[in-house]
């Protein structure tokens, strides 16, 4: 399943909606890398194809469609982990340090 195919299903509400309805239940190893590439890719530096790789992992995770239901304890939250590690080393290079403190500080915020 190409990333591609849920870059139309992302918008900033949709990713904000589903990050604080699931946080505690995607728990910090799926929010950390999503955080990591919002804020990668809101910023103005980050280049079209890394935004397109980004928003279509954002799509794929807070998309209803699943491989792997969201709602199935203990695994359904595996699939989404997986696209958005796969964005993050791809998309490395792009993600600065400003972008990981400020996914660590939201992290933070809701977890502490």
């Amino acid at each position: 399943m190409s990333n591609g195919a849920f870059e139309k299903d992302y918008s900033d509400d949709s990713f904000w909606d589903k990050v604080k309805n699931y946080a505690k239940a995607a728990g910090e190893a799926a929010l950390e890398p999503a955080l990591k590439m919002y804020y990668a890719a809101t910023d103005a530096d980050t280049p079209t194809w890394a935004k397109t790789t980004i928003y279509g992992a954002l799509g794929y995770f807070i998309s209803p469609i699943d491989v792997i239901p969201d709602i199935t304890p203990l695994v359904g939250y595996t699939d989404d982990v997986g696209i958005l590690c796969a964005a993050v080393a791809a998309t490395a290079s792009h993600i600065k340090a400003e972008h990981v403190a400020k996914a660590k500080e939201t992290l933070k915020q809701w977890f502490s």
